[in-house]
Order: structure tokens, then sequence, then C-alpha cells
């Protein structure tokens, strides 16, 4: 695809019919699609239409990415999230060190690599997010759904940790850091100071990541969260206004951010599975959403290797970071580092800044790791509300064209259910969002999306697509991933996601039993999409039972060689071909 000086793309006959199939033209050989592009804020608006004949001017208006970096930053910074912070380093520990990283690789190569691969080259192609892209296999639609809502989930907690890290930020702005000591109102008279705990201190009672009674762990409980005041779930109180303050500034940096666009040894397995899984952030849409702005010939494979290397990468270099921080806090309390060692909001609001806190510049350095929070937070939650607002503008028109107001609307919202995580009990409230509303769905959603374009699309024909896009045709180990060891993988990992779920809970706190049942309404509620749209689609098309499922397992363009009774779903060639 070439891009003139005078902003004209001429595209060569087989391009132009995978960017744009027209369903209701005869086109002739030599069509021209006519670009013109526009910069505005670091994006380019490219307006086509294409011209065949004077009846065919259907206008299709889509951005594309100002700058390559643009692209590859956002999706860098979407996939570099916390988890690469909080979550991987206590992982290896865990799961014997070393020892980890061999099923860690694994399934980065035999899975992420490849899902992370398969969600650009889609975006890319079809120019569509996470719902419309399924025009190539109609009746799969629901996943695009099941994806943006789960997207959505995550958004209502996400930005909760994000206003964590800001109010952090302004409690560091002290000469003298308020986790520093037990003098504060906030303290309880259990408070011991970090110099007079050791090992013999705690004994056998607890590790030192468990104790409560620290003055970081008080600042973070009983000043920031108020857990105190809570008896648990079914006790939430009003919302702390000090949180609500900065909720609100974060609810206002991602929405003007996204104004007008874009930018045991079995244990061992399922872990490194999960949070390679997890890590590259397939499965939420927002890989899909943010290849469909790029340029129809960009180089996705050369993408996806980079951007999962480098996430990849980055969370090794935070190990090595964070366990320098943990041997540091063992020396000083002469225990050893399994008592210490700990993930999740315990390492970055109570173990890192009681570390932070006994260096010299302790403020600077507070300073600093509070923004590397707000920085690794903020660009994933936009992401993931991209993902939300570009899937559902694709595919109701009225969005796309009052994007402002419904990008406000969005962000309205998630603020609105986040009051519900920053009240007295809100931690609670919190947890179980974490637990159920990306976590079995997410991967039953990528499961049906691995599925849906490797079997019923068909991986010959979505490498043929990758292949109008780039000039070569993915090699056989990517296409044997996408077709078998992917979505056994997948299917394995949902099994045991179900299978390894336990009670939920919150230190000592056990959730009721009714928590639970909420939680699982609140998985379902997203992956109930994928049947229901299924039904719904089959009811809806024309023709005979046999006809519907052919219209819905065909590409929309292709409908046409459904009445012909030329079904390629039809024919054992399509099912075995790779």
């Amino acid at each position: 695809m070439l891009l003139l000086k005078m902003n004209i793309q001429v595209l060569p006959e087989h391009k132009l019919s995978s960017v744009a199939p027209l369903k209701q033209f005869n086109v002739e050989k030599k069509e021209v699609e006519l670009i013109l592009v526009k910069e505005q804020n670091g994006v380019q608006y490219t307006n086509s239409s294409v011209v065949a004949s004077p009846s065919s001017g259907e206008d299709v208006v889509r951005e594309t990415w100002g700058k390559k970096i643009d692209f590859l930053l956002s999706v860098i910074g979407f996939a570099v999230d916390l988890a690469n912070v909080w979550r991987f380093p206590y992982l290896c520990y865990k799961n014997g060190g070393g020892a980890f990283l061999i099923p860690y690789v694994l399934f980065l190569f035999i899975a992420g690599m490849p899902l992370f691969y398969m969600e650009l080259a889609l975006g890319q192609y079809n120019r569509e997010g996470a719902a419309t892209v399924w025009k190539i296999c109609p009746i799969f639609k629901g996943v695009g759904y099941t994806v943006i809502i789960i997207a959505l989930y995550v958004g209502f907690y996400y930005n909760v940790i994000i206003a964590w890290s800001l109010y952090y930020l302004f409690a560091s702005l002290t000469s003298e850091l308020p986790w520093l000591n037990c003098d504060n109102p906030w303290n309880s008279p259990n408070c011991t100071e970090p110099q007079h705990i050791n090992g013999t201190f705690l004994g056998n009672r607890t590790s030192y990541a468990k104790y409560k009674n620290t003055p970081a762990a008080e600042f973070y409980e009983r000043r920031v969260l108020h857990i105190h005041e809570s008896k648990g779930i079914n006790d939430l109180g009003l919302p702390r206004w000090e949180l609500t303050l900065c909720l609100i500034l974060v609810v206002f940096i991602l929405c003007f951010s996204l104004w007008k666009g874009v930018k045991s040894s079995g244990k061992v397995w399922i872990d490194a599975a999960t949070q390679i899984f997890f890590s590259l952030g397939a499965g939420f849409g927002v890989l899909i959403a943010f290849a469909s702005y790029n340029k129809f010939d960009n180089n996705c494979y050369r993408d996806a290797i980079l951007t999962s290397s480098i996430n990849c990468i980055t969370s090794f270099f935070s190990g090595f970071a964070v366990f320098s921080v943990l041997g540091y806090m063992a020396h000083q309390h002469h225990v050893n580092i399994k008592d210490v060692a700990t993930e999740g909001a315990g390492l970055v609001f109570i173990i890192y800044p009681e570390a932070i806190s006994t260096l010299p510049g302790s403020t600077f350095f507070a300073i600093v790791f509070f923004i590397m929070l707000l920085t690794l937070g903020i660009d994933s939650s936009m992401g993931g509300m991209e993902a939300v607002i570009t899937g559902l503008s694709d595919d109701f028109k009225i969005l796309k064209r009052n994007r402002k107001l419904f990008t406000f609307a969005v962000a309205f919202g998630t603020f609105l259910i986040a009051l519900l995580c920053i009240t007295n009990g809100g931690i609670f409230v919190l947890t179980l969002l974490d637990r159920y509303a990306a976590g079995t769905s997410i991967l039953f959603g990528v499961l049906i999306e691995a599925i849906g374009v490797s079997w019923f699309y068909g991986v010959d024909r979505f490498s043929e697509d990758i292949e109008r896009m780039m000039g070569f045709k993915p090699g056989i180990y990517w296409r044997l991933c996408w077709k078998f060891v992917s979505p056994a993988f997948l299917l394995l990992a949902v099994i045991a996601s179900i299978v390894t779920s336990g009670d939920l809970r919150y230190d000592d706190y056990i959730f009721p039993r009714w928590s639970n049942m909420v939680g699982w309404s609140i998985a379902l509620s997203s992956m109930l999409f994928v049947p229901i749209y299924a039904i719904y689609k089959l009811l809806i098309l024309p023709g005979t039972f046999k006809e519907r499922i052919a219209y819905g397992i065909t590409p929309e363009h292709e409908h046409h060689l459904v009445k012909e009774g030329n079904v390629r779903q039809f024919k054992l060639r399509h099912w075995l071909s790779i």
C-alpha cells in the first residue's frame, strides 16, 4: 500500500477487496481508494471511499496512528502494568525461583505470543473494534461483547488502585513520610515501630508481611482504607472524601486523554500460564482496538514479538528490583525473606513504602515510586477504556458520532461504581471484583476467540489475510499454535481456574457464601453474551436452520456464496487446513 505525497492511496486489487469487501456493488478490476489524511493531536484521521462507480460512494472514517511509536508505546503501556511489579516477582519466588521460568517461558511461546500476534493482526486487517471485527464469523460476535464487558468491569476497580497511588503521592509531599512512625492520629495502641520488630518479636505468630501493626501497614489499612471501621462486605459505609477526590482526578485524566481518540509442580504450571496470559493483556479487546488504527500494511508480526518481549523483560527486571528491597527488609528485621515476601497491594503500599522511608532522601524516592505506579496504572486503564469506547462505537454509529459524550459517559459510569471500592469496606468489593470480573471469564473469552478465528474462520484464510497486509504468510509454528496448541492451553486454563477456585478471603476475613454467588454472577454476566448472541443471531437470520448456520459462520462479505450453496465450512477441507 503506497501513501503518496498528495495523500492519495492506491491499493492493489487483492488489498482493496480485503479492506473493504462490497456486498452490494459489482466492483470493477481497477478500484481506487482515496485516502484523505489530516494530522490532529498525533493521530491521523483517514477518510476513505471506494471509487468503483458513481453509486458506490460508501464512506468510511477511520483514524490511524500519526506515528508508529505512538502505537508501540500504547501497546507496551497497556501490557506493562502493576502486575509486572507486584505479582510476577512473588510468583517466581513462591514457585521455586528459576524453576518457575521454565513453564513461564514455555507458555510465552506457545500461548502468549501467538494470541498477542493474532489479536494485533485481527484488528489491523479488519480495522474494527472487538465486536464488529466478528463480521468474519457473525455468530461469534457475542465474544466481542464479552471482552468489552470484562474491560469495563476491570475499569471499575483498577481506577481505585490508581487513586490509592495518587493519594500516596500527595501524602509523600512532606519532609517526613507519614508512615515512618506511630505518632499519628490513625495509629492504634498496638502500633509497633519497625526497629523494634525482629524474628524474636514475631515468633511463630505470623510473618512480617502479614503483621498489621507497623506504621506502614496501619497507614494503608487505617488511614487510606479505614478497614477497621468495617465488619465486612455487608458493612461498606460511605465513600472516603479524600479518595473520592483522587478518583475524580484519575477519571478526568482518563477522560480527557481519550477525548479525541487513540493513543506445587502442578500449581507452578497453572500460575505460570495465568501470569503470562494476564501480563500480556490478550483478551480485553485492547489489542484489537489499538491495532485497528494501524495502517493496513503495518508489520504487526514484528510489533507482537517486540512488545511481548519488552513486557516479559520488564517483569524480569522488576523481579530484581523487588527482591533487592525484600532482601533489604529481611536483613533489617533479621527474618527470612519468606517472611517479607508478598504480592499485590501489600507489596506496593506497605512493604515498599516502609523500605523507602528508611532511605536518605526518602521523600524524593517516595514521589518517584508513586509516580511510577501512576504511569503504570493510567496507561493500562486507558487501554481498557479505549477497548470499550472503540468496540461499542464501531458497532453503534451514534456513539461514534458523539464520541466525546460517550467517553464522558463511560468514565462517569466507572466512577460511580468505583465509589463502592473507596468506602470503609471498599477493599472487600475490590477483592471480589478482582477475583471474578476478569478471572475465568477472560480465559473463556479468549478461548472462544481463538476457536472462532482458527477453526471457523480458518487458519489458512487468516494467514492469507496477514499475507495481504505484510507480504508473507505466518510460519507453520504460528499456524499450529493458533489452531491446536493455544486453544488446548486455554481450555485447560479455564478448567483449572474453575477447579482451583476456593472460598474468597481477604487476609483473615472469609467472605460470606452469598458474595461468592455474586462473584460468579458477575463472571457469568459477561460469558453468557457468547451463547445468547449466537442464539439471537440464528433466530434473526433467514432461511432453513442449515442456511442460518451457514450465514452465521460465513464472513459477511461472502454471504452471496451461501445463496449459491457454496459454504466453505461445510467442506472437510476447511477443517483440515492449516
